[in-house]
């Protein structure tokens, strides 16, 4: 059922009005709201302070008008087949556009498989088979696509093949035409839609119509004031008083994004009331209306802080405040670096220092501990070396003997500077042996 169906029959809508923050429902009966039905799809309760800006959103993408420079070939129609053995695949019999173009997609087809080349004249879209076969047997679809309007309708149609004659017949079952045809005859398939949308009816252009009424409070809806139309050509009529003009607007690319929303400048409590936005496209079959209850209310009140006093001159004090003068003295941008540098070398070279003579004196005591008693007998042997040395030195002779003596005295000096341990020598018993 469309919307001029729905728009005639005597029943109640039911619509959801939308409050910021509340939401409640509400039953209204659709009526006349000009020459053409119109069917309210929302509510909307707007609530705005006094002095500000309000924007009552209406929009649609199908009130969208764009120039089809292709011949018209945004309505399309095509026939696919679904076959119920093997797998339920779906096969693309044939395509046909507003222009006239026509595609068959399997050879087997050619010559057998037609469509009328007035379809998209007197709206009559059927399929005509020649030479039915046993393969022509399945589920059939005609699919009729406005991409204009946003408009899908189907229609399907069962097709058998039987080869008695007695056993043909057309019958509905309920959810589709059924038709039960005789082998090598000629089927149509029917597929009829005489709806101006898809017939070549009027311009788009001069179908396409919006405009916006207000109600004031305590008026009925048919003495409702126009505010503006707006016609896809670009066509703008306004309606009322200069300050209604000034005060309110509508985006001059409306058409082309779909976009009617109504903005209201510097709201008044005079500007109360009941707002319609109605959507007419006579070519799409679209009439649609929204409404919008707007309440004014108390204008935003700004905050503003007390002037806060400053302290009182004393005007017995005569004595000038003296400024605070912090003096900062930066050391020498040249020396800054080196001196520091200077600082840390010279501990570096003093703990180095300390560390020298700590390992000179531990070696020392090392060594006295492992070796006690060669310092004492080096010293023994060193004394004991020169006693022998004087008491020989002590004769003033020189006879052969004293020779004999100074190089046996010379011999026991080599001895003792050899031999690390001293030995205790009788000078009586060595004489004696070399008097022998």
């Amino acid at each position: 059922m469309d919307n001029m169906r729905i728009g005639k029959c005597t029943i109640f809508d039911v619509v959801l009005w939308i409050h910021i923050p509340v939401i409640l429902l509400f039953n209204a009966a659709s009526g006349q709201s000009d020459s053409s039905s119109s069917v309210v799809v929302a509510g909307y309760n707007v609530s705005a302070p006094a002095r500000t800006e309000v924007v009552l959103q209406c929009m649609s993408n199908r009130m969208v008008w764009t120039q089809d420079r292709e011949n018209d070939r945004q309505r399309v129609v095509h026939w696919d087949l679904y076959r119920p053995m093997p797998d339920f695949a779906m096969e693309r019999v044939a395509d046909m556009f507003s222009a006239g173009d026509q595609r068959i997609y399997n050879s087997y087809n050619q010559g057998r498989v037609s469509l009328s080349q007035s379809a998209f004249k007197d709206g009559n879209f059927s399929l005509v088979i020649q030479a039915v076969t046993m393969n022509d047997r399945g589920l059939y679809s005609c699919n009729l696509h406005h991409h204009y309007c946003h408009l899908y309708e189907t229609i399907r149609v069962q097709l058998n093949v039987t080869k008695s004659r007695r056993k043909e017949q057309r019958f509905w079952d309920g959810q589709k035409a059924v038709y039960v045809v005789l082998r090598g005859s000629t089927v149509v398939l029917p597929c009829v839609n005489r709806r101006s949308v898809w017939t070549d009816g009027g311009s788009e252009e001069e179908q396409q119509v919006v405009h916006w009424d207000r109600q004031p409070p305590g008026v009925n809806q048919d003495r409702a004031d126009r505010l503006v139309d707006l016609y896809a050509s670009g066509e703008q009529r306004s309606y009322g008083s200069l300050f209604l003009l000034r005060k309110m607007n509508i985006s001059s690319s409306a058409f082309a994004q779909g976009d009617f929303s109504l903005t209201i400048a510097d709201l008044q409590p005079t500007d109360q009331g009941s707002y319609s936005c109605h959507l007419h496209h006579h070519y799409c079959g679209l009439h649609e209306r929204r409404v919008f209850q707007l309440n004014v209310g108390p204008p935003l009140t700004q905050t503003t802080l007390p002037p806060v006093a400053l302290p009182k001159e004393d005007k017995e004090t005569t004595k000038e405040i003296s400024p605070r003068v912090i003096n900062v003295i930066l050391p020498d941008q040249r020396h800054h670096f080196l001196l520091p540098l200077g600082y840390v070398l010279t501990t570096f070279l003093l703990l180095a220092f300390i560390i020298l003579i700590i390992i000179l004196i531990t070696r020392r005591h090392r060594s006295q501990e492992f070796y006690p008693q060669k310092s004492v007998r080096s010293s023994r042997s060193q004394s004991s070396s020169d006693d022998f040395e004087m008491e020989v030195t002590d004769g003033r002779t020189s006879s052969p003997d004293d020779r004999t003596l100074d190089y046996k005295n010379n011999l026991l000096k080599e001895m003792v500077k050899m031999t690390s341990v001293p030995k205790v020598i009788d000078l009586d018993k060595e004489m004696e042996k070399f008097g022998k």
